[in-house]
C-alpha cells in the first residue's frame, strides 16, 4: 500500500502533486505554506554549506574588497 505524503508542517496528508487538488503540495493547506514561509523569513531554517580554508579565505578577502569601496564613497 502506498502512503499518501505528509504536510511537514501539521503531519496531515496530502494529496500527490500531480493531482489537480494539490494546490499547495507538499502542504496541506495555505494556512501550512505560509507558516513554513514564516519560519524561512524569521531565520530558523537555514541550508548549511561546508565551506573549506580556501573558499573562506576568498569570501574574507571579497568582504573586505567590499569594505574598502565603502570606504571610497
Amino acid at each position: 500500500m502506498i502512503r499518501l505524503p505528509e504536510c511537514p508542517i501539521c503531519g496531515k496528508s496530502v494529496p500527490p502533486a500531480s493531482d489537480p487538488s494539490a494546490t499547495f503540495s507538499p502542504f496541506c493547506s495555505r494556512r501550512c505554506k505560509e507558516v513554513d514561509l514564516l519560519r524561512w523569513c524569521d531565520g530558523r531554517y537555514a541550508i548549511v554549506e561546508s565551506v573549506d580554508q580556501d573558499k573562506m579565505a576568498e569570501l574574507q578577502a571579497k568582504q573586505g574588497d567590499l569594505d574598502l569601496d565603502d570606504e571610497l564613497e
